[in-house]
């Protein structure tokens, strides 16, 4: 087994950083960021924790295994962190994958700055290796490169494919393999080499502004749900299941909110989502709550129906305890989880890799923010597979799902991943 380095961390508050998307690299940018608040990371890696891929083993699945391996890593090291805000001291970035059997990794990063700021409080992080002589990172702003535009189209499952898959899904149902089963379609395309996909990010942050917008090892989108937010032994989670599209006008607004809120499928869909939820909490919490009745969730393109969930922790629980616990919810599987992953294996012809896997970040306390990584796009050919689409191209892969549940129409599905597809496909474009 390899030994975790020590770690020397410090957190300074520096003067007030109106905008940290430019102290990131624009060809790997690592970011968290919602209403300009969040954290980026600057320079070299100074050290990844990785499970799965064409690395390790698997066993115990992603988030179980990366707690561990980071809590080795913060048992030795060396923090000086006098601010101790959510997002100070040390901190890794992590982008896990949807289903262990992926051949890409779930990797959890700590570059060698972290630039953040929350509350009108800005701070710098530097991370280095004890004895280590990595030169240091500069950390300024780095000017955004030209405009660009992405092509995506039909993946390995087409329009008439998915339906057809969403047609088996439904059979899978009848015969009660499964009660509830979440089926993606893909598309894939290419960004110009030397892109900054800064400006990705830009986008997503500025069209979806209540949403995480999220860049880390590759794979960059805008994520309307919360997976868990952990912060002085209270988790937060935030369910959302049972989707509608946004109405023409206000009138159409309204009743589209109205009959998402009165639906029996989306209602029956998004209860299944919350009980997953509370069931792999409730190991982990000495009380947990949850309203008895979904709101709708407002969003540019579309409305959600959303539940909140809060938590007090036992055992001393980290972000990453409960990522291993929740994940996969039913709410990007389904449910059974174990027959709903065999019925997702079966009909996708592809790897989902990080897409409806967690994303977010985890301090040496064990907090952490992570959602679940949705209207994304990962970049970069996967370890195997698909080749690398050229020296003047990047690859690029987007992802999109609906809950298949008894009653559930394929045209009126394949709709909902057209609508769920928007944001990334506009903001490629």
């Amino acid at each position: 087994m390899t030994r975790s380095p020590r770690l020397l961390v410090e957190t300074r508050e520096v003067d007030p950083i109106d905008d940290l998307l430019p102290y990131t690299a624009p060809d790997r940018p690592l970011a968290w960021l919602r209403r300009g608040d969040g954290i980026v990371g600057v320079g070299a890696e100074v050290t990844a924790i990785t499970h799965g891929g064409q690395d390790i083993p698997r066993g115990s699945g992603p988030g179980g295994s990366l707690a561990e391996a980071w809590r080795t890593l913060v048992a030795t090291a060396e923090i000086d962190d006098p601010l101790r805000l959510p997002g100070t001291g040390l901190v890794g970035f992590g982008a896990l994958v949807f289903d262990e059997r992926s051949v890409w990794s779930s990797r959890i990063v700590v570059p060698q700055a972290v630039v953040g700021r929350r509350g009108g409080r800005s701070w710098i992080t530097r991370v280095r290796t004890e004895g280590a002589d990595l030169p240091e990172a500069a950390v300024e702003p780095i000017a955004f490169g030209p405009y660009w535009s992405g092509t995506l189209g039909p993946g390995a499952l087409d329009p008439d494919g998915y339906q057809d898959a969403v047609r088996r899904g439904l059979a899978a149902i009848a015969a009660g393999e499964v009660g509830k089963v979440v089926l993606a379609r893909d598309l894939v395309g290419s960004v110009p080499a030397g892109a900054d996909l800064r400006r990705l990010a830009r986008s997503l942050s500025t069209g979806y502004p209540d949403t995480w917008t999220y860049a880390v090892d590759g794979i960059i989108g805008a994520s309307p749900e919360t997976l868990v937010t952990v912060h002085g032994g209270t988790a937060t989670a935030r369910v959302l299941a049972g989707t509608a599209p946004r109405g023409a006008d206000a009138d159409g607004d309204a009743a589209a909110s109205l009959s998402l809120a009165t639906s029996a499928k989306d209602l029956d869909e998004h209860q299944y989502a919350v009980q997953s939820v509370l069931s792999a909490l409730r190991p982990l919490s000495t009380a947990i709550a949850a309203a008895e009745q979904p709101f709708t969730l407002k969003l540019p393109n579309l409305w959600h129906l959303a539940t909140d969930v809060e938590a007090e922790l036992g055992n001393g629980a980290s972000a990453l305890d409960l990522v291993a616990a929740v994940h996969p919810t039913a709410a990007v599987a389904g449910t059974p989880t174990a027959a709903a992953l065999e019925v997702i294996g079966r009909l996708e012809p592809f790897d989902r890799g990080r897409y409806a896997g967690p994303v977010g970040w985890i301090d040496a306390h064990g907090d952490g923010e992570w959602a679940i990584a949705l209207r994304c796009a990962q970049f970069g050919a996967p370890p195997t597979g698909r080749p690398a689409a050229g020296d003047e191209t990047i690859p690029v892969t987007a992802h999109a799902g609906a809950g298949i549940v008894a009653g559930s129409d394929p045209e009126a599905e394949l709709l909902e991943t057209r609508v769920k597809f928007r944001p990334i496909v506009d903001a490629l474009a």
